[in-house]
């Protein structure tokens, strides 16, 4: 027996962490207990020096002292504050007026301002929920599908996943151990292609089922012309000057994103100040959920710290790199397998577990087979953001149900969002097929001309025999001797 779990320790950990996340124990505690446990079984068998568990405060005092995660508390504090402020209500209201005479004009609103929000909060909760209160009732009462109403506030809402400045980039970028900067920019083109393809997806509705998305009648349209103009001027131009303060001032190196989450947070309190939404009640709110995402975030963090202290111990990662090195099809076939096993994994963990833990395993084997981890990142984070939208478990489905009128069953909202999943699923096929659309912001041109080098070696004279040590160095002479 003991010879069977020295054999085959790496595996036997791996499973017994899946199993323990599938009955639902709490991940944080199930990470630290299977590092502890199966940590002083191996010290035991003597697979494992005493000596192990001496690095464990270090790597603790490692996670608080990463500046790279105060971006987190930063973008959280500031999207719920921007959600509280009322902005998330004027932007639907003013862009469900500019759309309205469209069929399907109101879901373009929503996937419109779906994005405008993650890139302004980042926090896929606060979009949720602020579109399901505010868009479903309205989108309803004018006669739309409940399915594909419930459906695109869903999937808007996690555009807040992969449009910077995203929370699981911020952790995707720290476990890859890569730039935040460089995560967000090879990010951005693909956060704005899936945008497109939600809007595709609402005109093939519109066409082959129009009754699904009626367009507003004249009655419902209170802004017209000149009015309407002024109000879009004024609703759009402090959260679009807002995202310039953050992800521009990213994008431009002049500001880290602690620091540029730092502006953030302090433009969305002085845009509530403007717009006289600031309350004491409101900061108290926004700091105490930004207080237990943090917190929940940390947790997970230090747990997969202590099991992965015990899994690379017992050389879990060589384990799991002859496993994916080996698979048929090189790359291509590696690819296949590890974004299967994150769908599928997505439909039980959320995208911080499935970053603190799946992460940390896959990129050196992706390292290891000249995969770009930027790339790979942008392309697990786009997989990750289909666990918000997996039947039954999708916390955007919760979300959705949790401020959804009791007209709206929870077997619309289901399968209202299975579409949209199938939606993220061709994005990272054409990731995979079209890597451009990452590296293209990532690629800077060499400034180094490689043809005007010149490389200049010190005269050396081979013929004559080395000197003797301490002996004096002869002059050197031009050739003519006295």
């Amino acid at each position: 027996m003991s010879e069977f779990l020295i054999a085959n320790m790496a595996p036997i950990i791996f499973a017994s962490m899946i199993i323990f996340l599938l009955v639902g124990f709490p991940v944080a505690f199930a990470l630290a207990a299977n590092g502890v446990v199966f940590g002083l079984l191996g010290i035991e068998l003597g697979l494992l020096g005493p000596q192990l568990f001496q690095a464990l405060p270090d790597r603790i005092f490692g996670v608080m002292a990463n500046e790279t995660l105060l971006a987190v508390p930063f973008f959280t504090f500031m999207g719920l504050i921007l959600e509280r402020s009322g902005m998330a209500e004027d932007l639907l209201d003013t862009i469900g007026q500019l759309f309205g005479p469209i069929r399907g004009g109101l879901a373009y609103a929503v996937i419109f301002v779906g994005a405008l929000l993650a890139a302004t909060t980042g926090v896929v909760a606060a979009s949720v929920i602020s579109m399901g209160l505010i868009s479903l009732p309205i989108m309803l009462h004018y006669g739309y599908d409940k399915r594909l109403a419930a459906g695109v506030i869903a999937a808007s809402g996690t555009l807040a996943q992969i449009i910077p400045p995203s929370l699981v980039l911020i952790v995707m970028a720290d476990q890859l151990g890569k730039s935040v900067g460089d995560m967000y920019a090879g990010a951005f083109i693909p956060g704005m292609v899936l945008t497109s393809l939600y809007v595709g997806y609402v005109i093939l509705v519109s066409i082959f089922k129009p009754k699904w998305v009626p367009a507003l009648p004249l009655e419902a349209r209170s802004l017209r012309g000149a009015a309407l103009a002024l109000r879009v001027l004024t609703t759009l131009v402090p959260p679009l000057t807002l995202i310039f303060l953050v992800l521009g001032t990213i994008f431009l190196g002049i500001a880290t994103p602690t620091e540029g989450g730092a502006m953030g947070a302090t433009g969305a309190l002085i845009m509530a100040l403007v717009r006289r939404r600031m309350s004491l009640s409101l900061l108290k709110q926004a700091m105490e959920k930004t207080a237990k995402l943090t917190t929940f975030v940390l947790f997970i963090l230090i747990g997969a710290r202590v099991f992965s202290l015990t899994f690379y111990g017992v050389d879990g990662h060589l384990w799991v790199e002859h496993l994916l090195t080996t698979l048929p099809g090189g790359q291509i076939g590696f690819l296949i397998v590890v974004n299967l096993l994150v769908f599928v994994l997505a439909f039980f963990l959320d995208y911080f577990e499935l970053a603190f833990i799946i992460v940390p395993l896959l990129g050196p084997v992706a390292e290891k087979m000249g995969i770009d981890l930027i790339w790979f990142g942008v392309l697990l984070g786009v997989n990750m953001q289909t666990s918000f939208l997996h039947p039954p478990f999708g916390f955007a489905l919760f979300f959705l149900r949790s401020v959804a009128p009791a007209s709206v069953k929870s077997s619309d909202i289901y399968w209202g969002a299975i579409p949209f999943v199938c939606v993220q699923v061709i994005m990272v096929a054409l990731i995979i097929i079209f890597p451009q659309m990452v590296t293209v912001g990532l690629d800077k041109p060499s400034t180094v001309d490689v043809n005007s080098i010149q490389i200049e070696l010190p005269e050396t004279n081979y013929d004559e025999p080395a000197e003797e040590p301490g002996s004096p160095p002869e002059p050197v002479s031009n050739g003519n001797r006295g």
